[in-house]
């Protein structure tokens, strides 16, 4: 029987692929603009912080780019291999943001207070956080563009992008509400899926029924990341945050 034949499908759109990287773009960028938002305190401008974190993230976008280019250019079998260990390793890295995420979600209302900062420490601020969070979106980014889903990468990272300045726009006082703990449990089930899926690819095994086997393998990992965080929640002891009066 012979074994899988490699294509490099670049200018394909794979549903699964672009919807890992539209969700993967969403929980960075979430994070993004809600402390873009904090950033803000007592001042009620959040442009300091907003074009801080808008050259963050151009930086690292020009850097991925030419770093994209570079890779589709390598062998597919061993970009799918690497695309499975960069992201599975990527995933244990976000599992303990994911747990930071549900212990902040579940300390005093108190305890996420802030105060207000200056127009300077607001640029740097959004500059730190623009470039920290879109590492970390673009890791997961060339991964997938390195599996041989490079459209389907930008289109998905595209997508959260556009949605969540016109969410951020619209909702201005919500958009510190979303739940940024689930959407990093999704985003972490999701990122061991895919290294799952296309480890075993890269061995040379196939699955049943092709992309639909993500399905079973996202909602096994879904229950037991869930799982795994709610074990460490209750086995260590809430962290104790003070206040001033």
């Amino acid at each position: 029987m012979d074994g899988p034949v490699w294509r490099r499908p670049v200018l394909s759109f794979d549903a699964p692929s672009l919807a890992l990287a539209f969700i993967i773009t969403l929980t960075e960028m979430t994070e993004v603009v809600a402390l873009v938002f904090a950033l803000r305190g007592d001042s009620g401008s959040i442009q300091s912080g907003a074009r801080g974190a808008i050259a963050g993230t151009a930086v690292v976008g020009v850097i991925a780019f030419g770093a994209g280019a570079l890779l589709i250019q390598l062998p597919p079998k061993d970009l799918l291999a690497g695309s499975a260990v960069v992201l599975a390793a990527f995933g244990l890295f976000l599992f303990r943001s994911t747990l930071k995420s549900y212990r902040r979600a579940r300390l005093p209302a108190a305890a996420h207070a802030s105060g207000g900062a200056g127009r300077s420490l607001q640029f740097a601020s959004g500059f730190t956080v623009g470039v920290v969070e879109s590492v970390e979106a673009v890791i997961v980014l060339l991964g997938i563009a390195a599996g041989g889903q490079a459209t389907s990468a930008l289109v998905g990272a595209l997508a959260a992008g556009v949605l969540l300045v016109v969410v951020a726009a619209l909702v201005h006082e919500r958009i510190r509400k979303v739940k940024v703990p689930t959407l990093k449990l999704v985003g972490t089930s999701l990122l061991f899926s895919f290294a799952a899926f296309w480890g075993a690819q890269a061995a040379g095994l196939s699955w049943p029924y092709g992309d639909l086997g993500l399905v079973p393998l996202f909602l096994l990992f879904l229950l037991v990341v869930r799982g795994a965080v709610e074990l460490l929640l209750r086995s260590t002891p809430p962290v104790q945050v003070e206040t001033k009066g």
